[in-house]
């Protein structure tokens, strides 16, 4: 089983926006996503999660977000109506089906400090980043 942390964020919502994924004790990956909103961004770590767990044939994946919104759309909780989050939806709900186990579940945000810290260094330096963790 695998945890991470999701997080991303947009400044001015929409604005530079930036996705921040920590599996803890393995990796740190930080996206600068462009002129984006904040919802985008939070799906938009979601995929990067779930991509990174398929790829390293991750055989459960416990995800952590401070997005309830995200958290509750994934668990069917509340229905997708933004026409622009619709497609990370569908793909986020599509890798989800490639990993043999799943949940995602809402953290309060002073939990999620190392996923919000790798959003707000994309959106500071505008680049992508992956930094193995000892």
């Amino acid at each position: 089983m695998t945890e991470v942390y999701i997080d991303g964020g947009s400044r001015g919502n929409p604005g530079p926006a930036g996705a921040g994924v920590y599996f803890p004790g393995l990796v740190e990956i930080a996206e600068y996503l462009g002129h984006q909103t904040n919802n985008y961004a939070e799906y938009s770590a979601l995929v990067l999660a779930l991509r990174f767990a398929v790829a390293s044939r991750s055989n459960g994946l416990k995800v952590f977000s401070d997005s309830e919104l995200v958290v509750k759309q994934i668990n069917g909780a509340y229905k997708v109506r933004n026409e622009n989050i619709k497609p990370l939806f569908e793909t986020a709900r599509l890798w989800i089906e490639l990993v043999p186990w799943f949940s995602i579940m809402h953290v309060r945000r002073e939990s999620n400090k190392d996923a919000d810290r790798l959003a707000n260094e994309a959106m500071d330096t505008k680049s992508n980043l992956v930094r193995w963790v000892e």
